[in-house]
């Protein structure tokens, strides 16, 4: 478990439990035009727990990172190949809890969590064009543009395909 303190904020990072689904669902609702099932979170609750992390702020659920592994082709490399890679599925902080380093901290200790403890060679995720402050959070973890999805939401929104080895 990782804490950290910020202005007075303290929060924990820890691994998901089943318990938390209901507070993961309504941070996502709250916070993400991208809805999922209750089921979808159950799902990747069980299978892949060691890299779902959630933040905890005065015992409540602020914010979540919700990946998967994959076996599939490298977004990265230039000739082609068959790798383990994790995907970034999910991750959401409440509006209030923002800038205050939590998504960073989600995001690394996922990122750890899926080399290490699932042998992904390189992680990917999709985000809105539109999304300035978490293309730059990405980048910052040295994710980088690898193409543009067009119409890739529901509303029609384009998305990137960032993607970073480990």
């Amino acid at each position: 478990m990782e804490q950290s303190t910020d202005k007075s904020r303290e929060y924990e990072l820890r691994n998901v439990r089943l318990d938390d689904i209901d507070q993961i669902i309504r941070i996502n609702r709250l916070t993400l035009p991208e809805n999922y099932p209750y089921y979808f979170f159950v799902e990747h609750a069980k299978e892949y727990w060691k890299a779902f992390f959630v933040a905890e702020y005065n015992n409540q659920v602020v914010g979540y990172i919700m990946p998967r592994i994959e076996v599939g082709f490298s977004n990265i490399r230039t000739i082609p190949s068959l790798i383990r890679k994790g995907h970034v599925v999910s991750i959401a902080v409440l509006d209030e809890f923002r800038n205050k380093g939590i998504g960073t901290s989600l995001l690394k200790s996922s990122l750890k969590s899926m080399k290490e403890d699932y042998g992904a060679e390189e992680v990917y995720l999709e985000v809105r064009v539109s999304n300035y402050s978490a293309i730059s959070l990405y980048e910052k973890l040295n994710f980088r543009k690898i193409k543009n999805l067009s119409h890739y939401y529901a509303d029609g929104e384009d998305a990137y395909l960032m993607a970073c080895p480990l």
